[in-house]
């Protein structure tokens, strides 16, 4: 398993009438949870777009909302990678507010996509590379 955490604060224009994150944001926190774990690791998407022709589109994600966020909050992002990637690649994120409570747990799942050809390629060198240590059996 890979673990990275990132911390985030709720801006007042993320946040809904009730002064709650607006539930469409936290795709967004996944978003930044797993462009920091790739670049934890060394790598980055503008690399991996602009050397490689490699490309992540999201094929689903699913999000269980346990608490709210506040404005002002300061959220810390996990995410996880349980499993060496393949053709796809599959974050597991946790949100945690400020009191350290659990608020939001998410998967999201991309596959690797040649740019050129758009189809499915299976997780680049580089990445498996990276991961090896975490992943010794794989």
């Amino acid at each position: 398993m890979y673990k990275h955490s990132y911390k985030k604060r709720v801006r007042y224009n993320e946040t809904d009438k009730m002064g709650y994150l607006y539930y469409g944001n936290y795709a967004n926190l996944y978003e930044i949870g797993r462009v920091e774990l790739i670049r934890s690791l060394g790598l980055s998407y503008q690399k991996m777009e602009d050397e490689l022709g490699i490309m992540l589109p999201v094929v689903s994600l699913e999000s269980r909302f346990l608490h709210p966020a506040y404005y002002d909050e300061e959220l810390e992002i996990f995410s996880y990678l349980d499993e060496m990637p393949s053709k796809i690649i599959k974050f597991r994120h946790e949100i945690f507010n400020e009191k350290e409570e659990l608020i939001n747990r998410a998967t999201v799942k991309l596959f690797f996509t040649d740019m050129n050809t758009k189809k499915w390629i299976s997780a680049p060198p580089i990445i498996k590379a990276a991961l090896n240590e975490y992943f010794p059996d794989a």
